[in-house]
C-alpha cells in the first residue's frame, strides 16, 4: 500500500485527498448512510433443504432475513446457471457443480472463513469413508471439491472449495410393502424391480436427468437388459440404447408418472398412483408417518448416491456475502444436522449432531442398530417403529456400497434431448 502511495504524483495526491476528506465529512454529516442494515439472504434450492423449520431457526439464531426458493431440480439448476443475480446461496447435489462452475454462476469458498472445516470427515474429502468403501462410478464429490489453481475443480486442496460439503445421503427407491412383499437388504432387494413388469402402471421415476437417468441404468442392467462400460459416464450409443428401453417401457404403460418434488412424490404413493418408485428419504420418512409401509431398498447392486453442495453465488458480495458464510457456518454447527437426521439424511460432521440426538436415535440414524422408542421425523409424527433397523444399515455401510454418484456426464447435453423425448414418449 505505502509504495503505491509514494508514486502517487502530486496532482493524484491532492485529488485522493480531497475525495477522502468529501466522504469524511458527508459520513460525519449523515452517518446513517453507512449504517448496517440487516441482510437479506436468498437460498435457492429444493424442497430436501428448503424447509420452513430451518429458514424460521436460522433467521432467529443468526439475526438476518432469509428467503428460501425451492423448486425441482432441473428447475433450479437452469435459473442458477443462466442467473447468478437471482440467489446468494444455490443448495442443491454435487451433480450441479460442472455445469454452475463451468457457467461461472459461483465463486470460490475461502475454507479459513469455515468454522468447522475440520470436524468435516473424510467422505468428501477423499472419497472412502472406511478403507474398504468402494467410491462408486461418476462424480465422487471430492473429484469436485477444491478449486484447483488453473481454475478447475479437482481434489487437490488448494484452501478454496467449490461447495460447502454438508447435507448427503444414499438413494434408492421405495417400494409399498402392502403390495410387494419386503426383501432382504443387499441381498434380494434390487433396481431391477423398477422395470419389472409385475409392477406395470405403478412405477414412478425422479424427473431430473441427471438423476432419473442413473435409476433407469441401474434398473436395465439389474434386469439383464444392457451393460455399461462406464455407469458414470454412458457413451452415446449407450444412451441411445438406454432411451430406447425407457420409451418402450413408457409406451407400454409401464410408467405412472414421473415426480419433480418431494411432496410431489408422497402424493403418487398416498393416491396408490405408486407402489414402486425412485424416492428420496424425506418422501420415505413422511410417508412412513401417514402410516403408509413404504420401505427405502438397499439395492443389491449398490444405491446412486449424491451429495448436498452449498454453493456462493458469483454476484454475492460485502455483507450480504458476510451472511451467506453465517449461515453455511449455522449448517454445521450441530442443530441442523441432527433436524436432517430424522429425515433420514447425514451431516459432514455428525459427531457434532450427536450430542443434540437420543442415544436411539443417533443408534438408528447413523449406527445401524435398533430403535428401543418411536422416533418422530421432522413434522413430529412416529416414523420409525420401537425395534426397526434402518434399512441399510449403518452410515459407514451404506456408503461403502455406494454404485453411482450423481453426475453431469460427458454426454449430458446429448443425453437432455433424449430424457424429453422420453417424458413426451
Amino acid at each position: 500500500m505505502f509504495s503505491r502511495i509514494k508514486n502517487l504524483t502530486r496532482r493524484q495526491f491532492i485529488k485522493t485527498s480531497c475525495a477522502f476528506a468529501a466522504t469524511t465529512a458527508i459520513a460525519i454529516k449523515a452517518p446513517y448512510v453507512h449504517a448496517k442494515t440487516r441482510p437479506t439472504l436468498r437460498v435457492l434450492g429444493t424442497h430436501v433443504t428448503l424447509q420452513e423449520e430451518l429458514r424460521l431457526r436460522a433467521q432467529k439464531e443468526l439475526d438476518i432475513d432469509i428467503i428460501f426458493e425451492p423448486g425441482g431440480s432441473a428447475e433450479v439448476l437452469q435459473k442458477a446457471a443462466s442467473n447468478p443475480e437471482s440467489f446468494d446461496l444455490y443448495e442443491q447435489w454435487s451433480d450441479s457443480m460442472n455445469v454452475l462452475w463451468r457457467s461461472e454462476a459461483i465463486q470460490p469458498i475461502e475454507v479459513e472463513r469455515l468454522t468447522y472445516w475440520d470436524e468435516i470427515n473424510s467422505l468428501t474429502k477423499t472419497g472412502y469413508i472406511t478403507e474398504n468403501a468402494k467410491i462408486g462410478a461418476g462424480d465422487a464429490p471430492h473429484k469436485l471439491l477444491f478449486v484447483q489453481k488453473d481454475g478447475s475443480l479437482g481434489s487437490t486442496d488448494t484452501g478454496q472449495i467449490s461447495f460447502l460439503p454438508y447435507v448427503h445421503n444414499t438413494d434408492s427407491f421405495g417400494y409399498n410393502t402392502r403390495y410387494i412383499e419386503r426383501g432382504t437388504p443387499y441381498e434380494t432387494e434390487s433396481w431391477g424391480w423398477l422395470f419389472d413388469e409385475k409392477h406395470v402402471g405403478k412405477v414412478g421415476l425422479v424427473n431430473a436427468p441427471t438423476i432419473g437417468i442413473f435409476d433407469a441404468a441401474l434398473a436395465a442392467q439389474a434386469k439383464g437388459l444392457m451393460t455399461f462400460e462406464d455407469i458414470g459416464n454412458m457413451s452415446r450409443a449407450e444412451v441411445d440404447q438406454l432411451f430406447e428401453i425407457m420409451i418402450d417401457l413408457k409406451q407400454k404403460g409401464h410408467f405412472s408418472g414421473l415426480w419433480n418434488s418431494v411432496p410431489e412424490s408422497v402424493e403418487f404413493f398416498r393416491s396408490g398412483r405408486t407402489r414402486i418408485s425412485s424416492m428420496f428419504s424425506p418422501g420415505v420418512s413422511a410417508l412412513n408417518g401417514q402410516n403408509i409401509p413404504v420401505v427405502y431398498a438397499a439395492p443389491k447392486e449398490g444405491y446412486r448416491a449424491w451429495h448436498g453442495v452449498m454453493c456462493l453465488s458469483s454476484k454475492t458480495k460485502g455483507q450480504v456475502k458476510d451472511a451467506a458464510y453465517k449461515y453455511m457456518n449455522w449448517w454445521l454447527s450441530g442443530w441442523p444436522g441432527a433436524f436432517i437426521a430424522r429425515q433420514g439424511y447425514y451431516i459432514s460432521n455428525p459427531q457434532r449432531s450427536k450430542e443434540l440426538l437420543s442415544k436411539d436415535e443417533w443408534n438408528y440414524w447413523y449406527a445401524g442398530m435398533p430403535t428401543t422408542v418411536p422416533l418422530t421425523n421432522t413434522q413430529g409424527k412416529v416414523a420409525v417403529n420401537p425395534g426397526d433397523i434402518r434399512n441399510g444399515g449403518s452410515y459407514e455401510t451404506r456408503f461403502s456400497n455406494v454404485a453411482v454418484w450423481n453426475t453431469v456426464m460427458d454426454t449430458y447435453e446429448y443425453s437432455l434431448p433424449r430424457w424429453h423425448e422420453f417424458i413426451l414418449s
